[in-house]
């Protein structure tokens, strides 16, 4: 097939609707015959005309999903090759069975998302994802990049010093992983005389994290990251329960919908559609999976759609950057805010390694935020991080500086697929990956 990106991707956007509706149409019918929630549900195919008609049908909640589980697998077991389980980052971990043909289904996914930003059979890849836990990501991205034909190099995320030896050793010109991992990483070896950028890395595919702001501009992690290793910065959107990604072309103007694999909306809180720009709540209805299949599934990321015509000349829809989780939302003192606006403030400040977030409730509509920020720089005050985070985003925590290696205990663990820079303690004790 080569790197090439599906013909449907430059068409009009009538054409791509009329594409994507008969996906709709055709995973509705698969969903009447196989899935057992969803037979439950009575849903009328024959009303869908098109895909303003999405609307009309149920959503799917992580509850749904989580209480529910075995009534989502849509195969018999012995259909099922892999099973994969999601991170528990807001919740309860669920599994997600999957076919062989689910695992093709993956590859041509990868396949796609990396040949948007370029890569090619010519470069070699470090991939800073686990392949191991029962975790998809690692999994998809080593499949996508086979496909492609490009070397990979599987390091995983837990240990910083093993992603530093193989970047050394093995001289990868493309980076996969987590932005802030990234971020550290070049700090750390900055501060032991290694320039990222003498490095050879042309390109950083930023997964979990964010990378650009709302405008579509890189956030200051993001333009911290081109900085320090003098590399083009691609940001993606995914889930395990998706099963598809959205990724930044070379354009950098949001994450690329795939018209084959997945149809995108955004919706209110009360599950209504909202136009294009405006920024709500991210629904997600994958084609082409057979073992675990879904409709309208709730993410709980926010983000807004972009339908702008894109400079690389592709026509379908792009999602811009996840500003934060609905369950993670913050209040204090009257303003509202998300954790990823705190984190986009210290990646953009000098000496700043990590960090993470507590929050506690103090009042009903007010909640008590405790940033921890890991450091080595005996210049860098408390106080002067509280202001600068106060600054940008109108909110002014108490902050508590830490060890650098004090944070990646508290943050990194071998059982979660993602840093834990979230702790929420409002209502019981939880804990929450980066979105």
């Amino acid at each position: 097939m080569g790197n090439k990106t599906p013909a449907i991707c430059f068409s009009e956007p009538s054409v791509i609707a009329d594409r994507q509706l008969a996906l709709l149409q055709r995973h509705l019918e698969t969903l009447q015959q196989t899935s057992p929630w969803y037979c439950e549900l009575n849903i009328d195919r024959q009303e869908v005309r098109s895909l303003d008609d999405l609307r009309y049908l149920p959503l799917t909640s992580k509850d749904d999903l989580a209480g529910n589980n075995d009534a989502f697998r849509a195969v018999s077991p012995e259909q099922v090759v892999d099973i994969c389980q999601t991170s528990g980052t807001t919740g309860e971990p669920v599994t997600i069975w999957q076919t062989e043909n689910d695992l093709q289904r993956l590859a041509l996914n990868e396949y796609l998302a990396f040949s948007a930003t370029g890569i090619s059979r010519r470069d070699k890849v470090l991939i800073g994802a686990a392949l191991d836990r029962g975790f998809m990501a690692g999994l998809a991205y080593f499949f996508g990049l086979r496909r492609i034909g490009a070397t990979s190099i599987r390091v995983g995320s837990g240990q910083p010093a093993l992603v530093a030896e193989a970047i050394e050793k093995q001289q990868p010109n493309v980076l996969v992983g987590f932005p802030s991992l990234f971020l550290g990483l070049a700090r750390r070896m900055q501060g032991g005389g290694l320039e990222p950028a003498s490095c050879g890395v042309d390109k950083l595919v930023c997964i979990g994290e964010p990378v650009r702001n709302p405008d579509l501009t890189l956030s200051p992690l993001g333009a911290a990251l081109a900085e320090a290793w003098d590399a083009d910065i691609f940001g993606t959107y995914a889930s395990t329960e998706m099963a598809t990604s959205f990724t930044d072309c070379p354009s950098g103007c949001g994450g690329h919908l795939l018209p084959e694999l997945i149809a995108v909306e955004i919706v209110d809180e009360q599950g209504a559609p909202l136009p294009a720009g405006t920024t709500g709540e991210v629904v997600v209805t994958p084609f082409g999976i057979e073992g675990t299949p879904l409709l309208r599934y709730r993410t709980g990321d926010i983000a807004a759609l972009h339908t702008d015509p894109c400079s690389c000349g592709r026509r379908t829809p792009r999602l811009g950057p996840v500003i934060g989780r609905k369950s993670q939302m913050l209040k204090v003192r009257g303003t509202t805010l998300f954790p990823a606006a705190i984190g986009n403030v210290l990646s953009g400040i000098p000496g700043v390694v990590n960090h993470y977030l507590e929050v506690e409730q103090q009042f009903d509509l007010s909640d008590q935020l405790r940033v921890v920020v890991g450091t080595s720089d005996a210049d860098l005050t408390a106080e002067y991080l509280a202001s600068e985070i106060a600054g940008k985003t109108r909110v002014r925590p108490e902050v508590v500086l830490a060890s650098p290696e004090d944070i990646l205990q508290k943050t990194v663990r071998p059982d979660r697929r993602k840093p834990i820079t979230f702790f929420d303690y409002r209502n019981s004790r939880q804990e929450s990956e980066t979105p």
